[in-house]
């Protein structure tokens, strides 16, 4: 049986992202089966390494059930309990969700024929939030600073992001004089930078005075939408 992360699962996990803020000790994520027949699940946590199992992972949280049926249109909560870890107090620590969708075996008609069964991952970020940190992390991501610097022949768009929060960016782009850049989105890290390439290679942009356009994606997996102004 071979794992897919491109096809679309049925299993419908109720959110984009999960939010564990550290003075809940433990949050619920509801899972649906969209499907006709029944599949098996499992469900585990791992660092950011997308090869990690259920058996490799060492992370401080336990999924509950880790491995259970879901009948055709019922559903299921997991339940994500932390169970300790000297995580950093001053900034949110990232994980990711694995939710694995496994097909029934095949049926009597499918008896002696070659069938390719493909079991589905879903892959969702989870931000261990700690208690106190400053700011609103709604408000987060218009605390970015933007730099426009040179890359080989190109350019990037540099994102300080100054923040406790881990800032998910969906669409970025650059205007000035009536010519507009996009950039490649991507998620900055806190108290960190991320460089964003250019799309294009036409006219350089100005490097200072351009305005920056942006949105980011919130802890309800809504976008936001903000603009800056390029810093020398």
């Amino acid at each position: 049986m071979l794992w897919g992360t491109l096809a679309q699962a049925n299993v419908l996990i109720g959110g984009t992202r999960v939010v564990f803020p550290a003075k809940d000790g433990e949050v619920t994520v509801r899972l649906t089966n969209d499907n006709d027949h029944p599949v098996l699940v499992e469900a585990w946590i791992d660092h950011g390494d997308p090869h990690a199992t259920p058996e490799t992972t060492d992370v401080p949280f336990l999924i509950t059930p880790p491995l259970f049926r879901m009948e055709p249109k019922k559903e299921q909560n997991l339940r994500i309990v932390f169970t300790g870890a000297a995580l950093p107090s001053d900034r949110e620590s990232l994980f990711w969700l694995n939710v694995l969708e496994v097909p029934p075996k095949p049926g009597a008609q499918a008896a002696g024929q070659n069938v390719l069964q493909l079991a589905l991952r879903s892959r969702l970020k989870l931000f261990y939030r700690p208690d106190g940190l400053p700011g609103n992390p709604l408000e987060a991501p218009g605390q970015l600073r933007w730099q426009l610097a040179r890359d080989g022949t190109g350019h990037v768009l540099v994102a300080h992001n100054p923040t406790p929060y881990y800032l998910t960016l969906a669409e970025v782009s650059l205007a000035a004089g009536g010519a507009r850049w996009e950039a490649e989105p991507g998620m900055v890290a806190p108290f960190s930078d991320l460089r964003l390439p250019l799309k294009t290679t036409q006219a350089s942009p100005p490097t200072t005075g351009a305005e920056v356009s942006y949105t980011a994606i919130d802890d309800y997996g809504a976008t936001r939408a903000f603009k800056a102004t390029l810093t020398p």
